[in-house]
Protein backbone atom coordinates (compact mmCIF):
# COMPACT_ATOMS: atom_id res chain seq x y z
CA UNK A 1 0.00 0.00 0.00
CA UNK A 2 3.37 2.64 0.18
CA UNK A 3 3.92 1.77 -2.63
CA UNK A 4 0.28 3.15 -3.88
CA UNK A 5 0.44 5.71 -1.77
CA UNK A 6 3.61 7.00 -3.27
CA UNK A 7 2.07 7.96 -6.48
CA UNK A 8 2.81 11.04 -7.76
CA UNK A 9 -1.56 11.85 -7.90
CA UNK A 10 -1.96 10.86 -4.05
CA UNK A 11 1.44 12.49 -2.91
CA UNK A 12 -0.27 15.95 -4.28
CA UNK A 13 -3.38 14.52 -2.72
CA UNK A 14 -1.94 14.31 0.72
CA UNK A 15 -0.46 17.86 0.17
CA UNK A 16 -4.07 19.12 -0.32
CA UNK A 17 -5.82 17.01 2.98
CA UNK A 18 -3.01 18.46 5.20
CA UNK A 19 -3.66 22.25 3.68
CA UNK A 20 -7.46 21.77 4.12
CA UNK A 21 -6.95 20.10 7.82
CA UNK A 22 -4.46 23.06 8.86
CA UNK A 23 -7.39 25.18 7.49
CA UNK A 24 -9.64 23.58 9.68
CA UNK A 25 -7.56 23.54 12.46
CA UNK A 26 -7.00 27.47 12.54
CA UNK A 27 -10.58 27.97 12.46
CA UNK A 28 -11.08 25.24 14.93
CA UNK A 29 -8.79 27.78 17.02
CA UNK A 30 -10.48 30.91 15.90
CA UNK A 31 -14.11 29.17 17.58
CA UNK A 32 -11.96 28.29 21.01
CA UNK A 33 -11.12 32.02 21.03
CA UNK A 34 -14.71 33.23 20.66
CA UNK A 35 -16.27 30.52 23.25
CA UNK A 36 -14.16 31.97 26.08
CA UNK A 37 -14.87 35.64 26.39
CA UNK A 38 -15.01 38.00 29.25
CA UNK A 39 -18.58 39.40 30.84
CA UNK A 40 -17.79 42.62 30.52
CA UNK A 41 -14.84 44.75 29.07
CA UNK A 42 -12.54 46.24 31.55
CA UNK A 43 -13.89 49.27 33.00
CA UNK A 44 -11.82 52.55 32.66
CA UNK A 45 -13.61 53.81 35.48
CA UNK A 46 -12.06 52.28 38.32
CA UNK A 47 -8.70 53.76 37.50
CA UNK A 48 -9.92 57.49 38.06
CA UNK A 49 -9.73 57.97 41.97
CA UNK A 50 -12.56 58.35 44.35
CA UNK A 51 -13.16 59.40 47.66
CA UNK A 52 -13.20 56.12 50.01
CA UNK A 53 -15.98 57.31 51.62
CA UNK A 54 -18.19 58.13 48.77
CA UNK A 55 -17.90 54.72 47.29
CA UNK A 56 -17.79 52.13 50.42
CA UNK A 57 -19.55 52.24 53.69
CA UNK A 58 -18.51 50.37 56.60
CA UNK A 59 -20.11 47.33 58.61
CA UNK A 60 -21.88 46.17 55.33
CA UNK A 61 -21.14 44.21 52.36
CA UNK A 62 -18.28 44.66 49.83
CA UNK A 63 -20.39 44.96 46.35
CA UNK A 64 -18.02 43.91 43.23
CA UNK A 65 -19.32 47.12 41.43
CA UNK A 66 -16.55 48.83 43.57
CA UNK A 67 -13.66 46.28 43.62
CA UNK A 68 -10.55 47.55 42.01
CA UNK A 69 -11.43 50.83 42.24
CA UNK A 70 -8.67 53.44 43.07
CA UNK A 71 -9.60 55.50 46.22
CA UNK A 72 -8.03 58.29 48.43
CA UNK A 73 -8.41 58.81 52.28
CA UNK A 74 -7.32 61.17 54.32
CA UNK A 75 -6.07 59.37 57.78
CA UNK A 76 -3.11 57.83 60.20
CA UNK A 77 -1.70 55.06 60.61
CA UNK A 78 -1.39 53.52 64.43
CA UNK A 79 1.63 51.12 64.68
CA UNK A 80 0.64 48.96 66.92
CA UNK A 81 -1.82 47.51 64.98
CA UNK A 82 0.73 46.22 62.16
CA UNK A 83 0.54 42.38 60.96
CA UNK A 84 2.74 40.47 58.51
CA UNK A 85 0.47 37.98 55.96
CA UNK A 86 3.36 35.15 54.87
CA UNK A 87 3.22 33.76 51.19
CA UNK A 88 2.84 36.46 48.94
CA UNK A 89 4.41 36.43 45.93
CA UNK A 90 6.58 39.60 44.34
CA UNK A 91 8.62 38.47 40.61
CA UNK A 92 8.68 34.87 41.59
CA UNK A 93 9.77 35.21 45.30
CA UNK A 94 7.73 34.57 48.28
CA UNK A 95 7.83 36.95 51.29
CA UNK A 96 5.21 39.13 53.30
CA UNK A 97 2.59 41.97 53.45
CA UNK A 98 2.81 44.01 55.71
CA UNK A 99 -0.60 45.22 56.48
CA UNK A 100 -1.36 48.38 58.33
CA UNK A 101 -4.42 49.36 60.33
CA UNK A 102 -5.66 52.99 58.55
CA UNK A 103 -8.02 55.24 60.53
CA UNK A 104 -10.17 56.56 58.16
CA UNK A 105 -10.90 60.42 58.82
CA UNK A 106 -14.43 61.59 58.53
CA UNK A 107 -15.94 58.26 57.89
CA UNK A 108 -19.26 57.10 58.99
CA UNK A 109 -18.76 55.83 62.87
CA UNK A 110 -20.77 52.31 63.34
CA UNK A 111 -23.16 51.90 65.97
CA UNK A 112 -24.14 49.07 68.48
CA UNK A 113 -21.95 46.64 70.80
CA UNK A 114 -18.08 46.39 69.90
CA UNK A 115 -18.51 49.55 67.98
CA UNK A 116 -14.96 51.96 68.20
CA UNK A 117 -15.59 55.44 67.87
CA UNK A 118 -13.27 55.66 64.79
CA UNK A 119 -13.44 53.60 61.43
CA UNK A 120 -10.40 51.50 59.74
CA UNK A 121 -10.16 49.86 57.00
CA UNK A 122 -6.61 47.53 56.46
CA UNK A 123 -3.73 48.99 54.13
CA UNK A 124 -1.59 46.66 52.37
CA UNK A 125 1.61 49.00 52.62
CA UNK A 126 4.15 47.00 50.91
CA UNK A 127 6.42 43.44 50.15
CA UNK A 128 8.88 42.37 51.91
CA UNK A 129 10.99 39.00 52.02
CA UNK A 130 12.28 38.73 55.08
CA UNK A 131 10.49 39.67 58.21
CA UNK A 132 13.10 41.40 60.03
CA UNK A 133 12.52 44.28 56.98
CA UNK A 134 9.49 45.00 58.09
CA UNK A 135 9.38 48.75 58.85
CA UNK A 136 6.97 51.20 60.91
CA UNK A 137 3.90 52.93 59.13
CA UNK A 138 4.53 56.47 58.77
CA UNK A 139 3.40 58.21 61.00
CA UNK A 140 1.22 61.86 61.02
CA UNK A 141 -1.87 62.91 58.44
CA UNK A 142 -1.62 60.69 55.67
CA UNK A 143 -3.02 60.86 52.30
CA UNK A 144 -3.74 57.51 50.85
CA UNK A 145 -4.39 56.21 47.30
CA UNK A 146 -4.27 52.91 46.22
CA UNK A 147 -6.59 49.89 44.44
CA UNK A 148 -9.37 48.96 46.88
CA UNK A 149 -9.97 44.96 46.89
CA UNK A 150 -12.45 43.13 48.45
CA UNK A 151 -11.62 41.04 52.30
CA UNK A 152 -9.46 37.72 51.85
CA UNK A 153 -11.07 34.50 53.31
CA UNK A 154 -9.05 33.35 56.64
CA UNK A 155 -7.18 30.05 55.80
CA UNK A 156 -8.56 27.43 58.42
CA UNK A 157 -7.45 25.72 61.29
CA UNK A 158 -3.91 27.91 61.14
CA UNK A 159 -2.30 29.34 63.63
CA UNK A 160 -0.42 32.20 61.98
CA UNK A 161 1.38 33.17 64.86
CA UNK A 162 1.89 36.46 67.33
CA UNK A 163 2.04 39.74 64.59
CA UNK A 164 1.11 38.01 61.30
CA UNK A 165 -1.85 37.10 60.16
CA UNK A 166 -3.71 33.87 57.50
CA UNK A 167 -4.64 36.69 55.23
CA UNK A 168 -5.93 40.12 54.81
CA UNK A 169 -8.92 39.33 56.02
CA UNK A 170 -11.33 41.89 57.69
CA UNK A 171 -12.87 39.52 59.85
CA UNK A 172 -9.66 38.04 61.27
CA UNK A 173 -7.87 41.23 61.63
CA UNK A 174 -10.86 43.42 63.24
CA UNK A 175 -10.61 40.59 65.98
CA UNK A 176 -6.91 40.86 66.40
CA UNK A 177 -7.09 45.12 66.52
CA UNK A 178 -10.56 45.17 68.44
CA UNK A 179 -11.45 47.86 65.68
CA UNK A 180 -14.28 49.05 63.69
CA UNK A 181 -13.49 48.30 60.02
CA UNK A 182 -14.85 48.59 55.96
CA UNK A 183 -15.59 45.52 54.37
CA UNK A 184 -12.53 45.43 52.18
CA UNK A 185 -8.72 46.61 52.33
CA UNK A 186 -6.75 48.62 49.87
CA UNK A 187 -3.06 48.26 48.50
CA UNK A 188 -1.34 51.32 48.85
CA UNK A 189 -0.33 53.22 45.83
CA UNK A 190 1.25 56.92 47.09
CA UNK A 191 1.46 57.50 51.17
CA UNK A 192 1.76 61.54 51.03
CA UNK A 193 2.69 63.15 53.86
CA UNK A 194 2.51 66.65 53.51
CA UNK A 195 3.93 67.22 49.70
CA UNK A 196 6.27 63.97 50.87
CA UNK A 197 5.68 60.71 49.30
CA UNK A 198 6.50 58.21 51.91
CA UNK A 199 5.20 55.14 50.52
CA UNK A 200 7.18 51.95 49.51
CA UNK A 201 6.99 52.91 45.48
CA UNK A 202 8.80 56.33 46.19
CA UNK A 203 11.32 55.51 48.96
CA UNK A 204 12.28 52.23 47.95
CA UNK A 205 14.52 49.98 50.38
CA UNK A 206 13.70 46.42 51.73
CA UNK A 207 10.16 47.20 51.15
CA UNK A 208 8.82 46.70 47.77
CA UNK A 209 5.79 47.92 46.51
CA UNK A 210 2.00 46.68 45.57
CA UNK A 211 2.01 46.97 42.09
CA UNK A 212 -1.92 45.59 41.50
CA UNK A 213 -3.72 46.50 38.33
CA UNK A 214 -7.00 45.56 37.89
CA UNK A 215 -8.37 42.28 37.60
CA UNK A 216 -9.63 40.78 34.68
CA UNK A 217 -13.75 40.11 34.53
CA UNK A 218 -15.05 36.68 35.04
CA UNK A 219 -14.83 35.23 31.67
CA UNK A 220 -18.50 32.90 30.74
CA UNK A 221 -17.82 30.21 28.06
CA UNK A 222 -19.98 30.09 24.97
CA UNK A 223 -21.04 26.14 24.50
CA UNK A 224 -22.35 26.84 20.36
CA UNK A 225 -18.72 28.28 19.63
CA UNK A 226 -16.94 25.96 21.68
CA UNK A 227 -18.76 22.71 19.78
CA UNK A 228 -17.68 24.45 17.02
CA UNK A 229 -13.97 24.20 17.64
CA UNK A 230 -14.50 20.69 18.23
CA UNK A 231 -16.28 20.35 14.97
CA UNK A 232 -13.74 21.92 12.63
CA UNK A 233 -11.19 19.23 14.69
CA UNK A 234 -13.49 16.92 13.31
CA UNK A 235 -13.37 18.35 9.83
CA UNK A 236 -10.00 18.30 9.38
CA UNK A 237 -9.22 14.59 10.71
CA UNK A 238 -11.56 13.76 7.83
CA UNK A 239 -10.48 15.39 5.32
CA UNK A 240 -7.29 12.72 6.03
CA UNK A 241 -9.19 10.37 6.01
CA UNK A 242 -10.67 10.51 2.92
CA UNK A 243 -7.28 10.85 1.29
CA UNK A 244 -6.51 7.76 3.22
CA UNK A 245 -9.48 5.87 1.85
CA UNK A 246 -9.11 7.07 -1.84
CA UNK A 247 -5.81 5.24 -1.71
CA UNK A 248 -6.81 2.15 0.04
CA UNK A 249 -9.72 1.97 -2.74
CA UNK A 250 -6.70 2.54 -5.62
CA UNK A 251 -4.48 -0.28 -3.59
CA UNK A 252 -7.49 -2.97 -3.98
CA UNK A 253 -7.79 -1.84 -7.70
CA UNK A 254 -4.57 -2.93 -8.15
CA UNK A 255 -4.59 -6.07 -6.69
CA UNK A 256 -7.81 -7.22 -8.42
CA UNK A 257 -6.11 -6.04 -11.95
CA UNK A 258 -3.00 -8.03 -10.84
CA UNK A 259 -4.87 -10.96 -10.11
CA UNK A 260 -6.98 -10.73 -13.60
CA UNK A 261 -4.02 -10.73 -15.70
CA UNK A 262 -2.22 -13.54 -13.78
CA UNK A 263 -5.45 -15.63 -14.66
CA UNK A 264 -5.58 -14.89 -18.26
CA UNK A 265 -2.20 -15.65 -18.64
CA UNK A 266 -2.84 -19.37 -17.11
CA UNK A 267 -5.59 -19.56 -19.39
CA UNK A 268 -4.07 -18.74 -22.17
CA UNK A 269 -1.38 -21.59 -21.52
CA UNK A 270 -3.85 -24.55 -21.42
CA UNK A 271 -3.61 -26.49 -24.64
CA UNK A 272 -7.44 -26.83 -26.68
CA UNK A 273 -9.41 -30.00 -25.56
CA UNK A 274 -12.62 -31.48 -28.08
CA UNK A 275 -15.20 -30.76 -25.52
CA UNK A 276 -17.27 -33.60 -27.70
CA UNK A 277 -14.96 -36.32 -26.63
CA UNK A 278 -14.38 -37.43 -22.95
CA UNK A 279 -11.80 -39.97 -23.39
CA UNK A 280 -12.11 -40.46 -19.10
CA UNK A 281 -15.97 -41.96 -20.43
CA UNK A 282 -16.03 -44.75 -22.73
CA UNK A 283 -18.99 -47.25 -21.51
CA UNK A 284 -18.71 -50.91 -23.38
CA UNK A 285 -21.93 -51.23 -24.66
CA UNK A 286 -22.84 -55.22 -25.09
CA UNK A 287 -26.30 -55.33 -26.16
CA UNK A 288 -28.22 -59.04 -25.61
CA UNK A 289 -26.97 -61.51 -26.99
CA UNK A 290 -24.05 -59.65 -29.25
CA UNK A 291 -20.53 -61.34 -29.03
CA UNK A 292 -17.81 -58.72 -27.80
CA UNK A 293 -15.72 -57.58 -30.56
CA UNK A 294 -18.61 -57.73 -33.34
CA UNK A 295 -20.50 -54.81 -35.01
CA UNK A 296 -23.86 -56.93 -36.44
CA UNK A 297 -26.38 -57.65 -33.51
CA UNK A 298 -27.19 -61.61 -33.55
CA UNK A 299 -31.42 -63.00 -34.68
CA UNK A 300 -33.41 -63.47 -31.92
CA UNK A 301 -33.08 -67.08 -31.02
CA UNK A 302 -36.74 -67.64 -31.32
CA UNK A 303 -36.46 -67.05 -35.09
CA UNK A 304 -33.38 -69.08 -35.31
CA UNK A 305 -35.51 -71.79 -34.13
CA UNK A 306 -37.98 -71.56 -36.51
CA UNK A 307 -35.67 -71.41 -39.39
CA UNK A 308 -34.35 -74.99 -38.60
CA UNK A 309 -37.30 -76.89 -37.49
CA UNK A 310 -38.70 -78.81 -39.92
CA UNK A 311 -42.56 -77.99 -41.67
CA UNK A 312 -45.10 -80.05 -39.69
CA UNK A 313 -47.22 -82.92 -41.71
CA UNK A 314 -50.26 -81.99 -42.66
CA UNK A 315 -51.98 -85.34 -42.36
CA UNK A 316 -54.14 -84.76 -45.33
CA UNK A 317 -51.66 -84.94 -47.88
CA UNK A 318 -50.00 -87.90 -46.48
CA UNK A 319 -53.38 -89.61 -47.18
Amino acid sequence: MLKTALKPRWIAGLVFAIAISGVFVLLSQWQFGRSTQPEAPVSTTTEETRQLTSVLQPGGFFPGSVADQMVSATGSYDPQKQVLVPGRLNDGARGYWIVSAFAVKDAPVLKGGGATPQTWIPVARGWIADPSDAVAPPSGTIVLTGRLLPSESPLANTDPGLGRASAVSVAELINDWSVSSYPGFVAAKTELSGSTDVSALATGGDVKPLLIGPQPPAQQVNWLNLFYSVEWVVFAGFALFIWWRLVKDDYRRDLEDALDAESGAESAAQPDIDSDADPAEEPVKERAGQAPGTSEAPQPLAAEAQRTAPYPTDPRVQS
